[in-house]
Formats: C-alpha cells, structure tokens, sequence
C-alpha cells in the first residue's frame, strides 16, 4: 500500500510516499481501506515538530472514511462504511483504528462530507455545546473563522439560533466567505475588538473562541463581556496568549480550554454521541462542510503548502484510493 511518511521535520518537501505492507490488526481493531482524509493544522505543527521530537519514520494525519476490510470486533464487519481516528497517521491506503474510535456511517451519506468533518465538526461541537454551553442570546466571537474550525462553530451555532455571530480573519478578502456562513459581522485581527464593543454597546462578547492565541488573545480580553468565558483551543500563531488573574477574577470572566487530542486518548467514550448528532445534521441537509479542494496522496506537498499559504477556505481532503473524484 502507499502511505505518506517522513524521516526529518521540516516544510512539506519532508513528505514522501512510500509503498509498505499492509499492516495486521489486533484484538479490538478493525483494518479500513481509506477514500479520504482530511489535512488539519494540526498536521502542520506535527510535522515541523511543534508537537515534539517523533520516533522516525512517522506518517501524519488525524482522521479517515473508509470501509472495513477485516475486523477483530463485535462491533463492526466486513464491508461497512465508517468514519475513524486511526493509529500511527491517516496519509495512507490502509489504517487501523481501535473500535473505540470508529464510527458507523449511514450507507447512503456523501462521504466527502464526512471526511471533511470528523476533526473540525466533532470538535466544533463539544466546544459551543459543552464547553462554552453557548445559549441563543449570546454574542460569540469565532477566530479564524473561514478555518475548518472556525466556519464549523460558524454553522453549528446558525443552527441553534445564536444571537450574534461575530468572525475573524486574517485578511478581508475572506470576509464574504465567512459572512456567507452565517455571521452577522466579520472584521480581521486588527479591528475587532472595536467591532465587537460597538457591535455590543460596549458590553462585549458572552463567548469567544480562541484558536490562534498569542496577542488575538490578550486583545480579546477587551471584549468580553462580565461573566463572559474565552475558549482556548488552538496557537496557531505559534506563540502563547497571555493574561492576568485580573483579567477574570474582578469581572467574573472564565478562561476554558479543551484539546481533542486528549479527548480521544483519555475520554474517547464521549464523541460517539457527539459523531451521530453531526451525522444526523448532514443526513439532513442542515450542514455542510466546505471543502476547497481534493488531492491525491502522491501531492501531498502541494496540498500542505495550500494549508500553510492560508489561502483556502474550506477543508482539504485527500483521497486515498482510486481516481481523484
């Protein structure tokens, strides 16, 4: 089979696809043959090595859609289109994954769909549902808001009828892209924290989400509201947001933070309900993930360097078997 793998950290050139034998399964696995993955930024800091020192050679990739082709648990079979975490990396045509992590998929679902939710749209929900428990009469702030993430928490909070939906991005010219999800406002890095204080009356905002971090987060403690929380969940900017315990405990303001990573190691048995909630959204046409364009594994270079550039808008999948669709 082919899989992506690299030997040094480094830009996207340390990418190389190899062929390899399929692995075996264990106790409690199943093997799946992928058609898509997802590339997520969390790829990126993997392989620059912003997540540490790896043991080499190591292959990346956070989630998959495939179909079973052999399966040692009770619960999945042969033949079955599902929706995974798998272990060591996603960048190839074949993956393992335990039973904890896979997800049955309806038969007739458009898969590519699937395959650009699993990270952004699972996460993006466990943070403005359960995390953040965002009511319709708040104000919220997403961060990078034409992200995979950002344009997620965007449509999700369209549907449970959220007040005022404020993005951020990094440049205007993704404003109409963001505004087109959804929110009632976009401004960039720059201004928004006049635009959201303005846009509120000087009240500020009920929630703010918070992948980016560095001086996006300290800005953004001067517009959130008393008793307002600030969801930390990402650095993107690679440098770390700093406060004081002025900033929250005069105003009654709470800092959150949620990693999906250690969700899937430490508490995995929470997102199957959160999975069939989004499943049942897309089943019904309520959402619907952007998905900018589709690679194969062989330029997997040129799909990281999109991710990098910024430019996209919408996820980038890559399909692991057959033709590009």
């Amino acid at each position: 089979m082919k899989i992506v793998q690299q030997y040094v950290l480094g830009s996207a050139d340390v990418l190389q696809v190899e062929e390899v034998a399929i692995p075996t399964i264990e106790e409690h696995e199943v093997l799946i043959k992928g058609y898509f993955t997802s590339i997520n930024f969390a790829d990126i800091k993997a392989r620059t090595g912003v997540k540490g020192e790896p043991t080499f050679p190591f292959t990346i990739g956070l989630d998959l859609v495939g179909e079973i082709v052999e399966s040692k648990s009770e619960n999945f079979k042969v033949g079955q289109k599902v929706m995974a975490f798998p272990k060591n990396g996603s960048y190839r045509e074949y993956a393992i994954a335990s039973e904890h992590l896979t997800f049955l998929l309806p038969d007739e679902i458009d898969l590519k769909q699937v395959a650009a939710m699993p990270t952004v749209m699972i996460l993006s929900y466990i943070l403005l549902m359960q995390i953040a428990q965002v009511k319709e009469t708040d104000t919220i702030v997403v961060h990078s808001a034409s992200g995979g993430v950002g344009s997620s928490l965007i449509q999700l909070a369209v549907i449970i009828g959220v007040k005022q939906i404020i993005g951020t991005v990094g440049s205007v010219q993704k404003a109409s892209f963001v505004e087109n999800l959804g929110a009632n406002a976009v401004y960039t890095y720059d201004n928004f924290v006049e635009g959201v204080n303005e846009r509120t009356n000087g009240k500020g905002a009920d929630v703010i989400f918070d992948s980016v971090a560095g001086a996006v987060t300290t800005k953004s403690l001067h517009c959130l509201a008393n008793y307002g929380t600030l969801v930390q969940f990402g650095n993107s900017s690679g440098q770390p947001g700093t406060f004081s315990t002025n900033d929250v405990h005069n105003s009654c303001r709470n800092v959150k933070g949620f990693s999906l990573g250690t969700t899937r190691k430490e508490d995995p048995s929470r997102l199957k309900p959160v999975v069939e909630k989004i499943i049942s959204y897309i089943e019904k046409g309520m959402l619907q993930v952007p998905i900018e364009r589709i690679y194969s594994l062989n330029d997997i270079q040129e799909a990281h360097q999109l991710m990098e550039s910024r430019a996209h808008q919408g996820k980038i999948l890559i399909q692991l078997n057959g033709e590009i669709v």
